[in-house]
Parts: C-alpha cells; sequence; structure tokens
C-alpha cells in the first residue's frame, strides 16, 4: 500500500514536471502562459488527425478564452510589432478588439471535434484547389462532410498565431462574425489550414455547440 501511494505521488510530481517545462505557443511574448494551470488548454496534444500547426490554433485559441485579459496585454498588444500586417496598429477593428478583450470574461476551452475537422478539411481542400472565398460547399463530398453551427475562414496565413489574429481583429468585417465566433459559446472544434492557390493559404474552424 505505501509502495503504491509511493508511486502515485511520483507519477504527480514527474506529471507536474513535464507541464511545467512546456513551452506554450505563447510564450514568446510571456512567460505566464506557461503557468501549470493553463495545461488544460492543450485539449488537442493527442489528436493524429491534426497537424501541429492546426492543433497550435485550438491551443492558442483556448489560452486566450481562458485568459482574456493576459492575452490582450501579453500578445495583441505586441502583435503589430511582429505581425506580417503591422498597419492593423492603427486600425479602428484593432482598437475595438482592444475594448472587446479588456471587457471578457474567461471562457471554457474548446474540445477537438474529428467530424468538425472532416467538415473544415474537405472545405479547406476544395476551396484552396479552386481559389474559392466563402462558406458554400463546392463538392458533394464537402456537402455530406459539412459539420458545423459556426465557421471561420482565413485566407493568406499559415501560422496559428496570425490566423486567430486576423479572426479576431476581423478587419473589414462589420459584423465581427470571426471575433464572435471565436469568443463564442461554441464547445468543440475542428482546424484544418491547406493551401490555396490565391491567397498562398487558406485556414478553415469549423465550430459546434
Amino acid at each position: 500500500m505505501i509502495r503504491c501511494i509511493k508511486l502515485f505521488f511520483l507519477l504527480v510530481v514527474m506529471f507536474c514536471s513535464i507541464l511545467s517545462t512546456a513551452q506554450s505557443p505563447l510564450a514568446l511574448f510571456s512567460n505566464e502562459w506557461n503557468d501549470v494551470k493553463y495545461a488544460k488548454a492543450f485539449t488537442a496534444t493527442h489528436v493524429k488527425y491534426m497537424s501541429d500547426e492546426e492543433k497550435k490554433v485550438i491551443h492558442i485559441l483556448n489560452l486566450m478564452r481562458l485568459n482574456p485579459l493576459l492575452f490582450l496585454k501579453s500578445v495583441v498588444m505586441k502583435y503589430p510589432n511582429v505581425s506580417m500586417n503591422p498597419s492593423f496598429e492603427n486600425s479602428s477593428y484593432f482598437k475595438s478588439l482592444i475594448t472587446t478583450l479588456q471587457n471578457q470574461q474567461p471562457l471554457p476551452v474548446f474540445t477537438p471535434d474529428e467530424k468538425c475537422y472532416n467538415s473544415a478539411n474537405c472545405h479547406a481542400l476544395i476551396s484552396g484547389t479552386k481559389s474559392y472565398v466563402g462558406h458554400d460547399r463546392l463538392s458533394s463530398e464537402c456537402k455530406s462532410r459539412q459539420y458545423f453551427s459556426g465557421e471561420c475562414c482565413s485566407y493568406g496565413y499559415s501560422t496559428a498565431l496570425d490566423i486567430v489574429l486576423t479572426l479576431l481583429i476581423d478587419e473589414d468585417v462589420p459584423s465581427l462574425g470571426h471575433r464572435y465566433a471565436l469568443l463564442g459559446p461554441y464547445k468543440n472544434c475542428g482546424v484544418s489550414i491547406q493551401p490555396h492557390r490565391k491567397y498562398g493559404f487558406n485556414a478553415v474552424i469549423d465550430f459546434q455547440y
């Protein structure tokens, strides 16, 4: 019995050690993101059907949802200086995002969903091949795989942080539909990043309740 207890505590210590040394994708902006309390954001870690960059999109979204204010201070406020698109700094959409995150309460994390992924992946692949921009499914296969209550499509970016931040900023989208989706009540999601003939890359995120 004592041996079992010792083994249990040893495993707990090892687990906490692994979490504490794991580098968050946002550690570049603040070491606070490496805190063990954010381990719950790693919901996609062991998913096999998504690439590392696709899983990173979910991880960053979860971190943002867990602590919107820290995300604002440590990431968003530094983003114009490190991103591909520094013009966001003087954008009214960028400024409105600051206000949104200042008032945003923490949210539950997203859980990866394979049906959402299959829906997003088919759409991203076909859209990329046909240089398409939009949400309509262009093939019977994609129509049969369609599975989402909310969807975000990003064009021109292949890295997780740029995809997340450009959707949050939602430049030239008066409805701010992408921002509201990322901060919405959805529980599950799937992410696919694929080549796009016109924009280089497109990313699709499908959400479900």
